[in-house]
């Protein structure tokens, strides 16, 4: 399948930013989200003509909406991290991979059997609770959802990569989040929060960006918005944004022969092709450039006192070419690739937020529509290769004569999601001494899948009907829904000072997963999916049949309970029980029996303290927290991703964060986090035909999915979990200093990730090899005069080679095999690292 461009409508940006030059005043939203627990025209700060900070030496107040009710961060009992805007410009954060850095219990992965990597492409994990493996379109949902405001952005392969332009936070809530946002919030939830519409006063600004990356290219980026009012009681917010990031990984001019045919390909651009010599493919450097565009349009009107309506449409289009990872064995952000590789990802989502008061309680309405399509090309030699070199894989593929043809896999590949969800909730009084939040939530995901996977010039025997060149193709619908109705009741035992809360969600959700996967018969005549597994005769969604169709249901509650104790005005400790869970579904393959749900239970006591006058504060937790019934995500046989529940795991954790504002000159704030993840059962690597997980497997125990004896647990007890580093943390210092009548700053922040293991089983970490720890240092500096700001800043200034994760294009134990090819001799094994040094300018005006 060509590459096909399908550009989204282009959102106002020139015209935003036009009319932000030539605007009168400014005012600067603090974007107050729904569920405010107030009445419905509480708005953010009153729009004001740009005033000089005032220098204080104490912390400003932060209000989070984590619990759905606006709130002083230091009186919510959970471990929160908060990027506040004033934060993310300095920081210049654009995107996931910019802030994830800045958050302790956050880490990620991304990539192999053929998914793509860069933006839109990260799995997202908190607190240790990460099994590694394999991410798949067919694979488990999330453990860690993520919501633009009140609506949930997460799908299967990844969430929305949101550039991050008038954003007013960040909230990460560290934990189980059962109660309050139910499936996929197991591990814990990332809130991102925009700036809302205020009528108050007219308000505008842009900024522009360049920048320049080491041994890389120019990237740029041109950004505008306007808050318009259109009366005392109505305004209109657009937003629009261009970035263009410079490519830095070069694919470089190189060979591979297949062992059966002998046949070689080349990407070299003087390639002169032969007999035995296939020119595919170009090389080039800065391979992995990106382009994003979007726009968000919200629209606020106050109806009366207590009825406001929030509609908001955004849309976003990310072009991407190349691949993000790096191939040891040509070089440090080098690779050798052969075939096109680019992803088009673009999503638009409309949402509509109602509130009002029905006598003293609050009344909030949330509804969103996302639809979200990626269209991907890759290139899956190595897939091809490896199989070819061990198994000799190459002397099936032939064209209509019979003759040996070059191998090589590339798919083209399309994900289609549509994701609608409608929340009702309710809320008493804040300031009562019984109070409740209680709501009904519905949600149902959509997602059409396509996976095409090609070699050129072959047979039209071997090929899937319908599909010429195609030896294997995916096609498939899949649904998921979850329904809940939940609650959460607080009591003040001593006014201001003793509180216990405790909730409960009752949930019913579904996995439905049909279509077809597989080879013709000509291929392979025998296999049970496929062609030759056909359940009818009848072409579903232009494949030749319906090879599986099923579905699982499960339901159940999750509990809560909480004890706050305020021990003075500066101070609170709490004691909680949270529970989380994650839905089971459908293993592609259709041999495979369903995955169940798997559920995390924390034990947590933290703390919020202020001191010195409110110029320092404090806070933290520790926690162990129970995962029980994990979901494992693995490259089967034939590349499919096989999803199994693997026993248990505990993790052990420390969370901090402090922050001192030492005089109004300098403010230092660090956050940290120390995990003992480990399993607490042996994973043997099978379950039995229920489908619950084996955790006793000595050697010469018969595994019943396949009957062959083991030599033991594929991880033992007391493996730690991979993914996340023992400790990770980072420090950030500010000091800001006067330049004449004008405000200056410099600001310097580090950031430690510690080692970390690659895959949970021991044979497959080992051929993965560790990730090693690293240290990046970030540095910006900016003067700022009236109602303008100009900022250097240098990312990555020690040009670290940070090692962020590993993948294979196909089971480690293919294509990570040590000795496997005189060319690999580690095998084949890529490396995503961070992005290199980078030198960038921004300028940025208010109105």
């Amino acid at each position: 399948m060509g590459m096909r461009r399908v550009r989204v409508a282009r959102l106002p940006l020139a015209a935003a930013i036009c009319l932000a030059i030539a605007a009168p005043a400014i005012a600067q939203d603090t974007g107050q989200p729904a569920g405010q627990g107030g009445t419905a025209t509480a708005t953010a700060k009153q729009a004001t003509p740009p005033a000089k900070k005032p220098k204080t030496t104490t912390l400003s107040e932060v209000t989070v909406t984590a619990q759905k009710r606006v709130e002083n961060l230091q009186k919510v009992p959970i471990s929160i991290n908060v990027l506040e805007n004033d934060q993310l410009q300095s920081l210049q954060v654009q995107g996931f991979k910019d802030y994830v850095q800045y958050l302790p219990s956050v880490d990620f992965q991304e990539g192999g059997g053929g998914i793509a990597t860069g933006p839109g492409f990260a799995s997202i994990y908190m607190r240790g609770v990460a099994s590694g493996g394999n991410t798949n379109h067919s694979g488990s949902q999330p453990s860690v959802g993520v919501y633009l405001d009140e609506q949930p952005i997460t799908t299967i392969q990844g969430p929305l990569d949101i550039h991050m332009y008038d954003i007013a936070r960040i909230e990460v809530l560290a934990g189980p989040q059962g109660t309050l946002y139910g499936a996929s919030a197991e591990a814990g939830a990332l809130r991102i929060i925009t700036n809302k519409p205020d009528p108050s006063a007219f308000a505008a600004n842009y900024s522009l960006d360049t920048n320049t990356v080491t041994h890389g290219g120019i990237g740029g980026t041109v950004e505008g918005m306007l808050n318009i009012p259109l009366s005392s009681d109505a305004a209109i917010r657009l937003v629009g944004w261009h970035e263009h990031d410079a490519g830095y990984v070069d694919n470089v001019a190189g060979t591979r022969t297949y062992p059966t045919s002998g046949i070689t390909i080349s990407n070299a651009d003087n390639c002169v092709p032969s007999a035995t010599l296939q020119c595919v493919g170009h090389a080039r450097n800065d391979y992995n450039d990106v382009n994003t565009s979007g726009g968000r349009a919200a629209l606020k009107v106050d109806l009366d006192d207590n009825w406001s309506i929030t509609p908001t449409l955004m849309g976003q289009q990310t072009i991407s070419h190349g691949t993000f990872a790096s191939d040891p064995t040509v070089g440090y952000q080098d690779v050798t690739h052969f075939y096109p590789e680019y992803v088009d990802d673009r999503w638009w989502q409309g949402a509509l937020t109602v509130q009002g008061k029905i006598g003293d309680f609050d009344l909030t309405y949330n509804y969103s529509h996302l639809k979200r399509n990626q269209e991907e090309a890759t290139d899956y030699s190595d897939y091809s290769f490896w199989y070819d070199t061990l198994e000799g894989w190459g002397s099936y593929i032939t064209d209509n004569s019979g003759q040996l043809i070059n191998p090589s896999q590339f798919i083209t590949d399309r994900d289609h999601y549509t994701d609608s969800s409608h929340e009702l909730r309710i809320a008493s009084p804040s300031d009562d001494r019984l109070r409740l939040v209680a709501g009904a939530f519905w949600q149902k995901d959509k997602h059409d899948i396509m996976q095409d996977y090609q070699i050129d010039g072959l047979a039209s025997s071997l090929s899937v009907p319908g599909w010429p060149n195609t030896i294997w193709l995916t096609r498939q619908m899949r649904y998921d829904y979850n329904e809940a109705v939940y609650g959460e009741l607080s009591y003040d035992f001593i006014p201001d000072v003793l509180t216990m809360t405790v909730g409960e969600r009752y949930y019913r959700t579904k996995n439905n997963l049909y279509g077809f996967y597989g080879y013709s018969t000509g291929f392979d005549p025998t296999s049970s999916y496929g062609q030759a597994g056909c359940i009818n005769a009848s072409p579903f969604l232009g494949a030749p049949c319906l090879d599986f169709n099923k579905s699982v249901k499960d339901s159940g509650s999750l509990g809560k309970a909480n004890l706050t104790w305020n021990i003075s005005h500066d101070a609170m400790i709490y004691l909680t029980h949270s529970e989380g869970f994650r839905p089971g579904g459908i293993n592609r393959a259709g041999d495979t029996p369903p995955y169940q749900a798997d559920f995390l239970t924390n034990f947590e006591f933290g703390w919020k303290t202020s001191w010195l006058d409110n110029r320092l504060s404090f806070n933290g937790a520790v926690f162990r927290e129970n995962w029980n019934n994990f979901q494992f995500n693995i490259l089967g046989p034939n590349g499919l991703t096989i999803i199994k529940n693997a026993g248990s795991a505990r993790i052990d954790g420390f969370e901090s964060q402090l922050v001192w504002q030492a005089s109004y000159h300098l403010n230092l704030s660090a956050g940290v986090a120390f995990y003992d993840a480990k399993l607490t059962s042996n994973y043997c690597g099978f379950t039995d035909n229920a489908g619950n997980p084996v955790t006793n497997c000595p050697a010469g125990t018969i595994n019943p999915q396949t009957g062959d004896a083991v030599t033991g647990p594929e991880a033992p007890t007391g493996t730690h979990l991979p993914i996340t580093p023992r400790f990770k943390g980072n420090l950030i210092a500010r000091y800001t200093f006067d330049l004449g009548d004008n405000d200056a700053y410099v600001q310097g922040a580090l950031v430690h990730v510690g080692e970390r293991s690659t895959d949970l089983r021991v044979e497959e970490n080992s051929l993965f090899g560790d990730l090693p720890a690293y240290n990046l240092v970030n540095l910006s500096a900016g003067f700022e005069k009236g109602s303008w700001t100009a900022s250097l800043y240098l990312n990555n200034a020690f040009n670290a080679h940070a090692a962020q994760y590993k993948f294979a294009e196909c089971g480690v134990d293919i294509c990570g095999a040590h000795g496997a090819s005189s060319l690999y001799p580690d095998g084949q094994v890529y490396t995503g690292y961070s992005q290199p040094r980078t030198f960038g300018v921004r300028f940025k005006q208010d109105f």
